[in-house]
């Protein structure tokens, strides 16, 4: 049967010392950044997902945001190679549990870098970010290695956010979600709904009409909601100080058999 697994990864002692690129650094109090991860896992378990918690990285102090260490496309991971170089130390630990799960493993290969939070897949179309940590030889690593599974691959340009997925994410129906001050080319995307506020462009599609979002969301919650969806807000307050949302805190899986 199906099942549906979230990578996720404990946040180390160094958190505050996080890369921040396009925001004013805060003072980020990591014993409440746990609580906060612990109540994000709790939701993810609570609608029926399991958490795979990837081995620490304590060293690394933005190793929490692990959906930056990897591309999942079917049952091939793509192992990433941050435009940070600071960040690539995380990805040992990913490869290695996406390895003990039976998926296919890939890497990028220097010199092309690649987050795993520039890569949005909607079916079988993948739009990738070309921005401050992912670089065109990235780009054509990732179609290399998923285009041959039948994926479609759509660059998009990205500067005034850190990642794709820090200015748009997806409803269940395919229709893409953003702030508009903070996305370069809206009309690449087919179909596009702007919300208003900057954190109600990132969803977690939890099943069915659930949809999991910031807590700093209201009015776009009370939107999902008046569209017939069931908003699960969840408060990642000290995350969004370090340019986080609630998709770089995970790596769903969904087409793995157990």
């Amino acid at each position: 049967m199906p099942s549906k697994k979230a990578l996720v990864r404990r946040p180390g002692p160094r958190l505050a010392e996080g890369l921040v690129t396009h925001i004013e650094r805060e003072r980020v109090d990591v014993g409440r950044a746990v609580e906060q991860w612990e109540a994000y896992t709790e939701a993810l378990r609570g609608h029926g997902w399991e958490t795979v918690e990837v081995d620490p990285a304590d060293d690394c102090p933005d190793s929490v945001f692990v959906e930056d260490t990897v591309v999942m496309y079917r049952n091939v991971a793509l192992i990433a190679r941050s435009g940070a170089a600071s960040r690539r130390a995380e990805t040992a630990g990913v490869e290695e549990a996406v390895a003990a799960l039976g998926c296919s493993v890939n890497r990028i290969r220097e010199p092309g870098t690649l987050d795993g939070g520039d890569v949005l897949k909607i079916g079988d179309t993948v739009y990738v970010g070309r921005g401050g940590r992912t670089d065109a030889a990235g780009i054509q690593q990732l179609r290399a290695t998923f285009e041959p599974l039948g994926a479609r691959v759509v660059a998009v340009p990205v500067s005034k956010v850190l990642h794709l997925k820090s200015a748009v994410t997806a409803l269940p129906d395919g229709t893409v979600l953003g702030h508009l001050p903070n996305l370069d080319a809206p009309s690449l995307f087919p179909r596009f709904l702007p919300v208003p506020e900057e954190s109600g462009a990132h969803v977690v599609l939890l099943g069915g009409d659930r949809l999991l979002l910031a807590a700093s969301a209201p009015r776009t919650a009370e939107l999902f909601a008046d569209l017939g969806y069931a908003p699960v807000p969840v408060d990642i307050g000290e995350f969004e100080k370090l340019e986080g949302c609630v998709t770089c805190l995970s790596v769903r899986l969904r087409d793995l058999y157990a």
